[in-house]
């Protein structure tokens, strides 16, 4: 990408889009076009492609998503599977029809099989059941990543697919509905703080092993895969992480630490709810591909999130209701 290419960003609200979007302008990229979804629906085709044959742009990132924790995942999975199915094919058709030059498709980690052995190769693909919880989530993430495959294999595009690890930064939700664990473990225990309860209520038992990515971190990858490598460098797909996790009972200790720095002495008794699922038992993912192309990650889990949690107590009514 020269300074000057024009890169669409779609989805650059949320988590990982604005994450992409402030590291692009960081790095001196001055056309970067973004859309909201009232200029711009990406569940409408005609829509979609009347934006590309305007604007043309050269280089796209697709970080548009509906995204959610398992109690989101499980109560909507229609929506799930419709809406990101459809925002991928929608984009990526319309990217492969008016020319851009490169593509960058981000998926997630729950497309592994549910019992797949660990760490995940990339290889694991499709080589067993998903996850019950969030399988319409993943089969949409799938079903992308083999049609940038397949635009590919057949029109020669350059559409790259990345798979995340559990994502967390500045800007993420908090709704308790929707969210994801860690940014629902920041506010229960922030609200626990301020309201001075001594309690707080997790699902689960604690006993699943995650890993987490800070945002910055990836927006750090997906630019670096951008600029130095092709669709055919990295296979199907190629995955970002640390390469590090710990329990789930581990991280609400961590975190509890993090909102409680300023009052060490206090703490919150954890009730772990085991009427509530834990989804899969571990998911860490085989980085060892990425780091063969010369990327690793540098922000360790305590200090995001130590800027994760100032974020969010800089802006606390953000992404907090529901949307």
């Amino acid at each position: 990408m020269n300074k000057d290419s024009k890169i669409f960003v779609a989805g650059h609200r949320g988590l990982v889009g604005r994450a992409i979007v402030e590291r692009l302008r960081a790095d001196g990229y001055l056309n970067i076009i973004t859309q909201t979804h009232n200029e711009l629906d990406l569940l409408n085709q005609s829509d979609v492609e009347s934006f590309f044959s305007k604007v043309k742009p050269e280089y796209v990132f697709l970080a548009a998503a509906k995204v959610g924790g398992i109690g989101a995942n499980s109560a909507y999975p229609a929506d799930f599977i419709y809406q990101n199915m459809m925002i991928g094919f929608n984009v990526i058709h319309s990217a492969w029809l008016h020319g851009v030059k490169k593509l960058l498709n981000l998926g997630s980690s729950c497309i592994y099989p549910k019992m797949a052995p660990q760490p995940l190769k990339e290889e694991y693909l499709l080589t067993g059941p998903l996850e019950p919880t969030n399988d319409a989530y993943a089969l949409a993430k799938i079903s992308v990543i083999k049609l940038c495959n397949s635009f590919n294999k057949q029109y020669g595009t350059n559409f790259l697919s990345v798979m995340p690890t559990n994502l967390y930064g500045p800007g993420d939700s908090y709704d308790l509905k929707n969210s994801h664990v860690l940014p629902a473990m920041i506010r229960k225990f922030h609200e626990a703080k301020i309201s001075g309860k001594d309690v707080v209520e997790l699902w689960g038992d604690g006993s699943p092993y995650r890993e987490f990515l800070y945002s910055e971190d990836l927006a750090d990858a997906v630019i670096f895969l951008m600029n130095k490598y092709n669709a055919s460098d990295l296979g199907e797909f190629v995955n970002i992480g640390t390469g590090v996790d710990q329990t789930i009972k581990q991280l609400a200790d961590y975190i509890q630490k993090t909102v409680y720095a300023d009052i060490p002495m206090r703490t919150c008794e954890v009730i772990w709810d085991s009427s509530k699922p834990n989804g899969t038992p571990k998911k860490l993912l085989d980085v060892s591909r990425l780091s063969t192309l010369g990327w690793n990650s540098r922000v360790t889990l305590e200090d995001g999130l130590n800027r994760t949690y100032h974020a969010f107590l800089n802006n606390s009514t953000e992404h907090i209701e529901s949307k």
